[in-house]
């Protein structure tokens, strides 16, 4: 156990969890129990029968999200459990707070059913103005995410679908730009194909990667035509199937011939170093891009990439250069889907998010170690709120338009008050 791992269970321990509700009124004589429960507070709910739409402007939940796991695909860890993934979904409601100025609330389940884990988001669905859904596996956390977006009228995001994406494709922009490279022509290596690197994939083909060029590889190696798995994948995982059909025009089939004159590697598979070795990456053509992703440990350490040539590498881990992590994703993207009250969340508004992120690291000067801006960059927030938010607008999610300097404002507000 490190120093690191040490501290964050001595912090745990002696707080006893990180987050916990906070009224945001005191109560200063007997008289204002009438106001904020009985007999006063009937008035209130009176309001919202005649108009449900007054729940929001009248309770909490406008702003408040809930981070829903079953605890089947925790970081690198896998399957721990929704007991394990506890900690972990309290640090992202404390992200949520610090980074976004959003209340979050985490919910795990004790239940790995698609239809319990639909029905029981359904029944909360009425508590919060949008779910964050988290750390579910793959393939069954796109079945989960595409029949809440169809059944609930809130938003609904999948962290590791489009809050990963959105990180990576912001990374891979400014990455791009330091090799003087063009993402509609270089060859891409997905290194594992769970729903992170399969929701990169889609996002970085929307915003122009030429998807023919991409070779994703899986546990039991290259997804290429000739697999002996391809007809089981049409039922089993209709995701990796699509793709199949649809990538690797080098008709390559091992992982030699998949790394071969690769440009970049987003690797989001075992939390493990020596998963992606170093002789593989040697086989990748001139300035190289790389990103372990799995956390905690990415796929290679930093070292063994640099021996074996690598340009720009970046991880997952807040404690080294180049976090890609939707950490710096999604407390701005519910602040501005919060902020214009949109009714769902686009890949558009995903690739807005991105963006504005590799615009304001560039701002700041772009080199090998600085990609993507940190979590302490707080602007870079402000900024994602606000892109967000005008694309939702322009994507028909809120009737609610607003200019991106108000927005900005806006957020900049949420979030400074929620620090202090």
């Amino acid at each position: 156990m490190d120093k690191l791992d040490k501290k964050a269970i001595n912090v745990s321990k002696r707080l006893r969890g990180k987050i916990a509700i906070k009224p945001k009124m005191r109560i200063r004589s007997f008289d204002d129990f009438a106001v904020i429960y009985t007999p006063g507070i009937a008035a209130v709910s009176r309001e919202i029968i005649s108009d449900r739409s007054k729940a929001s402007m009248y309770t909490y939940k406008w702003n408040t999200v809930a981070i829903v796991t079953d605890g089947t695909r925790v970081l690198g860890l896998g399957n721990i459990g929704p007991d394990a993934a506890m900690p972990v979904m309290e640090g992202k409601a404390l992200l949520f707070k610090h980074l976004g100025g959003v209340d979050a609330v985490p919910i795990t389940l004790g239940t790995t059913s698609i239809d319990n884990i639909v029905e029981t988001v359904k029944a909360i669905a009425p508590s919060f103005g949008g779910i964050n859904l988290e750390d579910i596996e793959s393939p069954k956390s796109f079945a989960i995410l595409e029949r809440l977006q169809k059944e609930l009228s809130i938003p609904v995001w999948h962290d590791d679908n489009q809050g990963t994406a959105a990180a990576a494709l912001s990374a891979l922009i400014n990455a791009l730009k330091i090799v003087n490279k063009d993402i509609k022509s270089i060859k891409l290596v997905m290194f594992g194909a769970g729903t992170a690197n399969l929701s990169i994939l889609r996002l970085l083909s929307k915003y122009g990667l030429g998807k023919s060029n991409a070779v994703v590889i899986d546990s039991k190696g290259v997804l290429h035509k000739g697999r002996a798995d391809v007809e089981q994948l049409k039922s089993s995982n209709p995701q990796k199937y699509e793709i199949i059909g649809s990538t690797n025009r080098y008709n390559a089939t091992s992982i030699e011939e998949a790394i071969s004159g690769a440009d970049a590697i987003i690797a989001a598979s075992v939390s493990s170093q020596g998963t992606l070795k170093g002789e593989w990456i040697r086989k990748m053509n001139s300035d190289p891009v790389v990103f372990a992703l799995a956390n905690p440990q990415p796929e290679i350490s930093k070292e063994e990439a640099q021996k074996a040539g690598v340009k720009i590498f970046a991880t997952g881990r807040s404690d080294m250069p180049n976090q890609v992590n939707n950490s710096i994703v999604f407390p701005g993207v519910f602040r501005g889907v919060f902020d214009v009250q949109a009714r769902y969340i686009t890949d558009s508004m995903a690739i807005a998010a991105a963006e504005e992120l590799a615009k304001y690291a560039e701002e700041k000067g772009l080199s090998t170690t600085n990609i993507v801006p940190r979590m302490d960059d707080y602007e870079a927030f402000y900024r994602v709120a606000a892109g967000v938010g005008v694309q939702a607008f322009n994507d028909g999610a809120t009737e609610n338009k607003a200019s991106y300097e108000e927005l900005y404002d806006l957020a900049k507000q949420f979030i400074e008050k929620s620090r202090h």
